[in-house]
């Protein structure tokens, strides 16, 4: 069965050929079926299949199309992350003493994507506990990256990724607290948006086996995947709002419109490197192309700002404040390491690393402290976008490398032009948008190497439509998504 016309189309294209007549739910979903039946098993992206509702699903949306009902994804195939509960699926995050946890009820997200008329034909792979940039579990094994198979897809919404890449289906769901959405986008050439801070309800999205209920979890997000920059909006527009279970508690929906609509009117800050985590000249030769294109084409190009928070302090915060919130789900053993590692700190060790396990534990006082710390950055981030619309950056320091599932993770070496660098300290340049609450944007920017490269757009507060719409606009002048020549069939 080779590639049809439909398999890399957008979920855009596929909304106008549904409505045409010219395909249907049905053949679209057993299309995306057929290239995970074909090429998954050497990517593993897939790792809970749900082909029987899915179809089913396909079945329904084509009986309600023919009834002329409409949705704004009705018909559309996907996939979501397996973080996400599912009915009747497994969520397990990649514990392995959850393998048999099954939610009995869907996340409001997957609700609102049901509801809307989407078809999900599956769950996507995830490193255990969403923890790392590498999609692996003892569960479900390694997902590979379709551009090169030995190499990560990204983590921790890898797998999603990954389908994203290989053809299966226009759309995925994924998570973001350090990277997670803008990562795996990145290393596999699709797009990916970050929320600005709840902006979508996440309730659903939770570590099993603990009760689906409202809760606010400190800098994580959910959003959309896609292998198109206005397809974001769409999934985005269907997931976005509060949760009705905890009062209206949220952003509602309303949000501005896009600053601009033509390139020529944007006025964009791009950064290409920095000591604190220094990109290598892959990352840098694509800005730096990108951003002569966008200088062609009357964007205002500024290179360098002082109303740009300082990288290195700005880091040093998010590397406390993301311990301190994640270390709450550390085993005891795990916290008196750190505990035990802190206590030899010296005061002028100002390490990301040292940063790290000063924010496992830190007092609430600390936290208090730094938090304080965080409303000033923000402060920082409005005043910058008076005078800028979109700041653009690098999302990782490199293109995607060999897997590497050494334990801890603070012994892994990523290397960047030759100089060895502590993998977790590429925390940094996701951290960006994350500790602010900021949206951001992840575009592709074509292949280096055979390898895929981008970067991040990052907008103001609750002004998600920003970024989104120079993403389109860049999309549409230069080029996207490019297929992995390994799955183009």
């Amino acid at each position: 069965m080779a590639k049809s016309q439909w398999s890399f189309r957008s979920a855009t294209e596929l909304s106008a050929a549904l409505a045409a007549k010219k395909v249907s739910a049905v053949e679209l979903a057993q299309d995306a079926i057929g290239r995970i039946e074909r090429h998954d098993g050497k990517i593993n992206a897939v790792c809970v299949r749900d082909f029987a509702r899915g179809l089913e699903a396909a079945r329904a949306a084509d009986a309600a199309r023919a009834r002329g009902e409409t949705g704004a994804l009705l018909g559309i195939p996907l996939t979501v992350k397996e973080s996400y509960n599912v009915a009747g699926l497994p969520t397990t995050w990649g514990f392995s003493p959850q393998k048999d946890f099954v939610a009995s009820e869907d996340a409001l997200s997957i609700a609102r994507v049901k509801q809307a008329g989407g078809v999900i034909l599956g769950k996507t792979n995830v490193p255990v506990g969403l923890a790392d940039w590498q999609s692996y579990n003892e569960i479900y094994g390694t997902t590979n990256n379709p551009f090169d198979l030995g190499r990560t897809p990204g983590g921790s919404s890898g797998g999603s990724s990954a389908a994203l890449a290989a053809g299966y289906g226009p759309l995925s769901l994924g998570s973001d607290i350090g990277g997670s959405l803008r990562v795996p986008a990145f290393h596999c050439g699709v797009y990916a948006h970050k929320p600005t801070y709840n902006l979508v309800a996440p309730r659903g999205h939770t570590p099993p086996p603990l009760p689906p209920i409202p809760l606010e979890r400190d800098l994580s997000v959910i959003g959309p995947m896609a292998r198109s920059a206005a397809d974001l909006s769409l999934l985005l527009d269907v997931i976005a709002g509060p949760d009705p279970l905890d009062n209206g508690v949220g952003y509602r929906l309303a949000l501005p419109p896009p600053r601009h609509t033509a390139l020529k009117d944007f006025r964009v800050l791009v950064i290409d490197s920095d000591p604190v985590m220094p990109a290598d000249k892959d990352i840098r030769g694509a800005i730096e192309k990108l951003a002569g294109n966008l200088a062609k084409s009357g964007v205002s190009i500024a290179r360098h700002s002082p109303l740009l928070p300082d990288f290195a302090e700005s880091s040093r915060l998010y590397m406390r404040m993301l311990m301190g919130f994640l270390s709450a789900s550390l085993p005891p053993d795990a916290v008196a390491g750190a505990k035990a590692g802190a206590a030899e700190l010296t005061a002028d060790n100002r390490s990301l690393a040292a940063e790290r396990l000063r924010g496992i534990t830190q007092s609430h006082r600390d936290w208090v402290l730094d938090d304080g710390a965080r409303a000033r950055l923000r402060a920082q981030w409005r005043e910058l976008f008076r005078t800028f619309d979109a700041v653009i950056c690098p999302i990782m320091p490199t293109p995607a490398y060999p897997h590497d599932h050494t334990e801890p993770q603070e012994a892994r070496r990523i290397s960047i032009d030759g100089k060895d660098h502590v993998y977790p300290d590429q925390l940094a340049w996701p951290g960006i948008a994350t500790l602010p609450g900021l949206p951001a944007t992840a575009i592709p920017l074509g292949l280096t190497g055979g390898l895929p490269v981008g970067v991040q757009i990052v907008g103001p507060w609750l002004e998600d439509r920003t970024p989104l719409k120079l993403a389109e606009l860049v999309e549409r002048e230069f080029g996207g998504f490019v297929p992995p020549p390994m799955f183009d069939d």
